[in-house]
């Protein structure tokens, strides 16, 4: 798992749990705050009833005095026209809905009611305070008082699903806004980790696009300050990497050199003796050959590792191929080898150095022909794909495993199949060109099932205007 998704979760999810307590808090609090306000109206409401009672108790007979107060506090009645919810005005300035949820009793100092809205049982006696009273199919909350001067008990009443629907209305407003927010700040949460990171991957970029020729340290100046250490030590890897590389070229290029002149001074000098006794001189004339064979690659290698002197210009594809062909014509025609050529792009442009395309090719080409048993052809097939150009070599040798292939592309390696002269670079040499000019180089099997090696090469085009030709009649 990436650190990037890592600390979204981790964080989203430290959010999302604070959020949710916070949440819940708020909803507890707010729903016993809310049971606290209900308790102190309920209470108030009593009270304003104590009062009118008190104003009206000694002027009335007990019987009118009930008439008064149901008068005066009664609940508004259904009529035709009131909708079904709850939470509505009632037409005709009627009232509220809720009000038929709240009840009013009262009580003459004897026990006797007064005004009785809900007939509950109060065989127990009457006790002033809070209460909760079932009846029926609801829950009542209740506040009785009996008012000291006249001795009248009065009581107020409100239904507990009034109050509850109540306090989930106004906590979930509370909450909301959590909720709300919370997808926000997650978004918000992503967007600032992934900002955060930008600097790191301005740093992988360079990092990525590094080549073994072109090492270089990082940029650090506009990296975070936590991973300043970390890309000190990388330029300090990268310095050493380079350092040791660049004695490694020196050091094959140097002795590359160093051999060069006494191995061509003791060539010169074996043709000399050779004129006397060819035949005590042929193998070791062979071996001088395959040294100065060896130190040419290791020179040729040493430059395209080094990237020195590379000037890609957009040149015709097809002519170098058939350049290459013609030059390897006197070994091919030396063993006896018929080289073919299909080619089916007659202007493929691509943006390359000559000099070392005509070596991966005849390279490639020379090894085809070495492979090679006397009489056979040794094919070349050019054609556009994938917005560049396939060059396919196909021997018919001994050919290459599958599982040796990948081995056979490394340096200095030679497979027991394939012996030959070599030092085992002209594939790695090849393959490095091709990597050079953002090609590649595979190797395959031929499509006919023959016996053979198949080395495809595809170079990016530089120009799509390709002419095709046309396709030959069998």
């Amino acid at each position: 798992m990436s650190l990037t998704r890592k600390l979204t979760i981790l964080i989203t999810s430290t959010v999302f749990l604070i959020a949710s307590v916070a949440a819940i808090w708020d909803f507890v609090v707010s729903d016993h705050q809310l049971e606290e306000l209900f308790d102190a109206e309920l209470a108030q409401n009593t009270r304003i009833v104590q009062g009118l009672v008190q104003n009206l108790a000694p002027d009335q007979p007990t019987n009118q005095l009930a008439n008064i107060l149901s008068r005066t506090l009664a609940l508004p009645q259904p009529a035709n026209g009131d909708s079904n919810g709850d939470d509505e005005i009632l037409p005709g300035g009627r009232g509220h809905k809720y009000e038929r949820k709240i009840a009013f009793e009262v009580w003459a100092p004897d026990g006797k009611p007064i005004l009785d809205t809900l007939p509950m049982d109060e065989s127990g006696g009457l006790k002033p305070g809070f209460a909760w009273r079932s009846l029926t199919d609801y829950r009542w909350r209740t506040f009785t008082l009996q008012d000291p001067a006249s001795g009248f008990w009065i009581r107020s009443a409100q239904r507990e699903d009034v109050r509850d629907e109540l306090s989930r209305e106004i906590a979930l407003a509370n909450v909301l806004p959590l909720v709300v927010i919370l997808p926000l700040l997650v978004i918000g949460v992503i967007i600032s980790i992934q900002l955060g990171f930008r600097p790191l991957r301005v740093l992988e970029k360079p990092i990525r696009n590094m080549a073994p020729e072109r090492i270089h340290p990082l940029d650090a100046r506009h990296a975070p300050k936590e991973v300043a250490g970390l890309v000190q030590a990388v330029n300090g890897l990268l310095r050493r990497l380079n350092q040791a590389l660049e004695r490694e070229r020196r050091f094959s290029a140097d002795a590359a050199h160093e051999l060069r002149t006494p191995l061509s001074a003791l060539r010169l000098n074996l043709e000399r003796l050779a004129t006397r006794h060819p035949e005590e001189f042929d193998s070791l004339t062979e071996s001088v050959d395959r040294m100065v064979h060896l130190v040419e690659q290791m020179l040729l290698l040493s430059r395209v590792d080094a990237g020195t002197g590379f000037h890609a210009e957009p040149l015709n594809l097809a002519e170098l191929v058939e350049q290459s062909i013609a030059d390897v014509v006197p070994l091919a025609l030396k063993k006896q080898i018929e080289p073919e050529l299909d080619n089916q792009c007659v202007l493929a442009m691509v943006s390359c150095h000559s000099a070392l395309i005509n070596t991966m090719m005849r390279s490639l080409l020379a090894n085809a022909i070495q492979y090679s048993p006397p009489g056979t052809k040794v094919t070349t097939t050019m054609r556009e794909e994938a917005g560049g150009f396939l060059v396919r070599i196909c021997d018919q040798g001994p050919g290459i495993a599958v599982e040796d292939r990948e081995r056979a592309l490394s340096r200095f390696t030679r497979l027991d199949q394939r012996q030959g002269a070599g030092a085992g670079l002209g594939l790695a040499i090849a393959r490095r060109i091709a990597d050079l000019h953002k090609g590649s180089l595979t190797l395959g099997d031929r499509s006919d099932g023959q016996s053979g090696l198949c080395v495809e090469i595809w170079l990016p085009a530089s120009d799509r205007k390709t002419l095709t030709a046309p396709v030959r009649p069998e």
